[in-house]
């Protein structure tokens, strides 16, 4: 246990937790997201450290679902009720008014679900998309025309921290910067020694940005193996992964046949991986709601008009020269066609260069103290709604009369998310070092900024590749 073990541990009593590869192979075979395996591996910790195996094995086999495990079969055949912590895909059926529900890990169809209107009045998540939760379940065997159906008896949301922002951001200061930037390393599941300088580690921590800055837009490219679908998949429940398949305009926004929304208004991002493979329909349509949505955070689809503080991501990968970096000094060409539009990519507030990053080995994999991931999310997700940062950041910033709005915007977000990432228990511009600010929070929202605005530059030369001079008082 080295000397930043001991300091996690003590400064994070009841939201850390000892994190070795060997121990996580209990899980091995299961499709169980970080932010609960966490969870489980700290409640079958005692308090000297002894992970009891077995208990937790017997938990898994009864409480957690898996496409092979009995569970539908002890309700339909034991007449058994049931209590699992699951992933829920909750849907409205539109033709009867009833609110469907599928547990796609259990095998359980949207057809087979039912969630009663008491147990939907009671949980604003139960209107549609994916929750975890604790469920309890109970099968109603056929009667008359009515086919038999597993039904929600009762519902608790996956929420076991009551997280306090305030002592978050407070502990910061027994961290110096470095300290604190391996912490935030460690509790995305990776080991900060494995980075080769402080400029990689930054560049690293930038893909939590979108996590605690709402409607902030970015844009990542890297060679395949470097972590970045596990980061977007596994460490908040708050994030929409989308990972292939087809994107409509009714799935991201509002669907007018069922009249429900769509994911954009229910999560803190989206993410659009493997983007190459991503097709798009009705194009035109959804191109200009995007545009409309990334400029305002507001959409409209038919007569519905809606707001929403959900970033968006995109990420895909790119070819590599011998030297390791992109045989094409035109990064766009890489994304679908659909994105090839200067005007869209111009709403994009960053773009992360991938290709700096080491390639995922094991030497890069978390061993110590780390944050629970499950407490790392939710503190992440209040961090969102506080507003005192971009005030801040505004009162730092000096931002020339000429300056591009949308430029300015982008530089202003970006800062934003990185003082609260690096430096949360700043409450006024007088609470953190100038130097400090400029070089992890000024020039890296610069540079990120920048690259958009230089690949935009390449694609269209109606926009120029020049970003204002803003600078620190």
């Amino acid at each position: 246990m080295n000397e930043l073990d001991k300091k996690i541990r003590d400064t994070f009593p009841e939201e850390s937790v000892y994190k070795i590869p060997e121990r996580y192979s209990v899980f091995s075979g299961k499709n169980i997201p970080s932010f609960i395996k966490d969870w489980l591996i700290k409640k079958f910790t005692d308090i000297d450290g002894t992970l009891d195996s077995e208990a937790l094995l017997r938990f898994l086999n009864d409480h957690i679902p898996q496409k092979n495990s009995k569970i539908k079969g002890r309700m339909i055949n034991d007449a058994e009720e049931i209590v699992i912590l699951t992933r829920l895909v909750i849907e409205p059926e539109v033709k009867t008014g009833v609110l469907r529900f599928s547990i796609p890990d259990m095998g359980i169809k949207l057809n087979e679900g039912k969630v009663p209107t008491y147990i939907a009045k009671r949980h604003a998540e139960l209107k549609g998309g994916e929750v975890w939760g604790v469920a309890r379940l109970a099968y109603t065997p056929p009667q008359g025309k009515e086919k038999g159906v597993i039904e929600l008896t009762d519902y608790k949301p996956f929420k076991p921290y009551d997280v306090d922002v305030e002592y978050f951001r407070n502990v910061r200061k027994e961290y110096n910067t470095e300290e604190w930037m391996d912490l935030l390393i460690r509790s995305m599941e990776y080991n900060p020694d494995g980075f080769d300088s402080l400029t990689q580690k930054l560049l690293f921590i930038s893909r939590l940005l979108i996590l605690v800055e709402p409607r902030l837009n970015i844009v990542e490219l890297a060679p395949k193996g470097t972590g970045k679908s596990y980061i977007f998949g596994n460490i908040s429940k708050y994030g929409w992964l989308i990972s292939g398949g087809t994107v409509t305009r009714a799935k991201l926004f509002y669907d007018v046949s069922k009249n429900t929304m769509g994911i954009i208004t229910m999560y803190d991002f989206v993410s659009m991986d493997e983007i190459q493979t991503i097709r798009f329909s009705d194009e035109n349509e959804l191109r200009g709601a995007l545009k409309n949505y990334l400029e305002s955070g507001i959409f409209t689809v038919a007569n519905v008009r809606q707001t929403s503080a959900a970033g968006l991501i995109l990420l895909g990968n790119i070819p590599l020269d011998s030297d390791k970096k992109p045989l094409n000094r035109k990064y766009f060409t890489e994304l679908p066609d659909f994105f090839r539009d200067s005007a869209l990519l111009d709403r994009f507030h960053g773009f992360i260069e991938g290709w700096r990053l080491p390639r995922i080995n094991e030497s890069l994999k978390v061993r110590g103290y780390t944050l629970n991931v499950e407490y790392f999310s939710e503190t992440l997700h209040s961090l969102r709604e506080i507003s005192d940062f971009a005030a801040i950041v505004s009162e730092l910033l000096d931002v020339p009369k000429n300056a591009d709005t949308r430029d300015t915007i982008a530089i202003k977000r970006l800062a934003t998310a990185y003082l609260k990432l690096l430096f949360p228990n700043v409450k006024s511009p007088d609470e953190i070092d100038k130097t400090d600010f400029e070089n992890f929070c000024l020039k890296p929202a610069l540079e990120k900024r920048g690259i958009i605005r230089k690949q935009i530059n390449l694609m269209d030369s109606e926009f120029k590749e020049d970003l204002p001079a803003i600078s620190i008082k």
